[in-house]
């Protein structure tokens, strides 16, 4: 006899040193449904989530009231370990791949497979040998199943951030045991088309009676792609609805407690005959994103979209300039010709980059939000430095300040400006990253994936400081983005990559169905020959 439920979480409450994150919270999740869990940053979904798989932060806190039932059995997980055991795996937000390692270990790590042997059989497992043909075949039919013209053997830390995220999904869906995986925002680094591909193969697993518990801020898939879901907010469970009878807007509201709209950009401004940045003949040799080549020249006081597919070379354009990877050709700052290379001379010009991999590049996770604010104008700016006896010291009073400041602007969840990024949910850590280029008031400001995983309000927020920076600052605002969408409300021109090139630059109001066709590298007949 079938079990009614896959997953019951029953009143689960959990505080840190008496301020309570999750309060008194139930869901339960059927065989072969798709639950959504959706909730502003900081709402409790990841806790939620932690506790589900007795990662060590939950147990190293005092633990967890409530109980988890899974499969009508009540379970105790202390480990990610023992939830694998149970049947329970996670694609997280942030990403759990070692790069050193090969797809196909990163696919079966925990589960290798092993070769018999004498020696096996007398002294166990741990004197058996990969058997590494058998792990590659069977990761390589992960991989065709998701879609993926990936070699199993590839290095994991050569690929962009979108296929590292399609790595995570094979990961979960090659356990044979699996009954439940939580998806905590799986689709946020990728584009439109491999999001719907992703989820078309969700969904087809969930058939299979595999249950799903889907995190997303992409309201639209939630929409589409769950059966129902459950709404979080500070902690508290707002409800719980059957998806087909709630539309976007009002998912929206129960999240946030209001409504949000994305403003649209200005049918036309006249741009200014300065160049604040220009390529000429530009490529970058940045792994599974290579840029071949690149000329564009953005105006002096323009916010400049760059679009395209995963692995087309757009996430080069912003990594290339400021000196991450390799490159050849012209970079040009208000004229002048730059050393892509020397990456400190470049933010010396007043310019300032957020990037899409904000733990890897973009954060110092085991220092303060203060110190992650304030270190790039301390160090680059000398910002936050008082004087005395003619010796600089760094102005705690201030800089504290400004990031108690900056917490609120950004409504940033956290315990102060002294708590330690890393402990941080993702949306508020990109936050953070928003927050210290705003500190720098530069006159350019590189930003990719600048919403990646983050709730709908706090998207219009980071946005809205944007074109904030752009129009009352005067800062010149290059955006990279897979979320076409906000690139139109917000952009004056958006240039489209494919296969390694600029294959076209159009204004935000030009009709959807020529970015559908730049993007698959295809120029509209009507744009040939201008």
């Amino acid at each position: 006899m079938s079990c009614k439920y896959t997953l019951e979480m029953r009143n689960i409450s959990k505080h840190y040193t008496g301020n309570y994150v999750l309060k008194n919270v139930s869901l339960n999740v059927k065989p072969g449904e798709i639950l959504a869990l959706v909730g502003e940053n900081g709402a409790g979904k990841s806790t939620l989530m932690n506790i589900l798989l007795g990662m060590s932060v939950i147990h190293s806190t005092g633990g967890f009231e409530g109980e988890i039932c899974f499969e009508d059995r009540h379970v105790n997980i202390l480990n990610p370990l023992e939830a694998m055991k149970c049947g329970i795996g996670m694609v997280h937000q942030e990403f759990m791949l070692i790069d050193g390692y090969e797809i196909d270990e990163n696919v079966k790590i925990n589960r290798e497979n092993l070769k018999p042997g004498l020696l096996r059989k007398v002294l166990g497992d741990k004197a058996a040998t990969l058997d590494r043909k058998k792990m590659r075949i069977e990761t390589a039919k992960t991989l065709d199943e998701l879609g993926l013209d990936l070699d199993a053997s590839t290095n994991t830390g050569s690929l962009p951030v979108g296929y590292k995220q399609f790595i995570e999904i094979a990961r979960e869906l090659n356990k044979t045991n699996i009954k439940l995986i939580v998806l905590d925002e799986p689709t946020a680094v990728l584009t439109e088309d491999e999001a719907e591909k992703f989820l078309k193969c969700v969904k087809e697993v969930s058939q299979k009676g595999i249950s799903f518990i889907f995190i997303s801020h992409r309201l639209k898939e939630v929409k589409q792609y769950s059966d129902r879901l459950v709404v979080l907010r500070d902690g508290e469970l707002v409800g719980e609805y059957n998806t087909a009878s709630v539309s976007v807007e009002k998912i929206s509201e129960l999240m946030i407690g209001r409504s949000v709209e994305f403003g649209q950009v200005e049918a036309s401004r006249p741009l200014s005959p300065e160049i604040a940045l220009e390529l000429r003949g530009f490529a970058v040799d940045m792994p599974s994103e290579m840029l071949k080549e690149a000329d564009l020249k953005i105006h002096k006081g323009e916010i400049f979209g760059i679009a395209g597919l995963a692995g087309h070379g757009k996430a080069a354009i912003a990594n290339g300039v400021i000196g991450l990877y390799p490159s050849r050709g012209k970079v040009l700052l208000d004229g002048d010709a730059i050393d892509p290379s020397n990456t400190l001379a470049t933010l010396n010009r007043n310019v300032a980059f957020v990037s899409e991999d904000r733990r890897g590049v973009g954060l110092l996770l085991d220092e303060s939000i203060e110190t992650n604010m304030v270190i790039t104008s301390l160090r680059v700016r000398n910002r936050f430095l008082k004087r005395r006896l003619g010796i600089r010291f760094y102005d705690h009073a201030e800089a504290k300040r400004f990031t108690e400041r900056m917490i609120e602007e950004f409504d940033i969840r956290c315990t102060g400006p002294s708590q330690a990024v890393g402990r941080l949910s993702g949306g508020n850590q990109q936050k953070v990253c928003m927050a210290r280029a705003v500190v720098a008031e530069p006159d350019l400001l590189l930003v990719s994936e600048p919403t990646r995983g983050i709730d709908v309000g706090a998207k219009k927020r980071i946005l809205d400081t944007l074109v904030d920076l752009n129009r009352n600052k005067g800062t010149t605002v290059v955006v990279t983005s897979s979320e076409l969408g906000e690139l139109r409300s917000v952009c004056d021109r958006i240039a489209v990559v494919s296969g390694g090139r600029v294959v076209g630059i159009l204004k935000p109001y030009d009709e959807g169905y020529k970015f559908g066709l730049y993007m698959s590298g295809i120029v509209p007949e009507e744009e040939k020959g201008e």
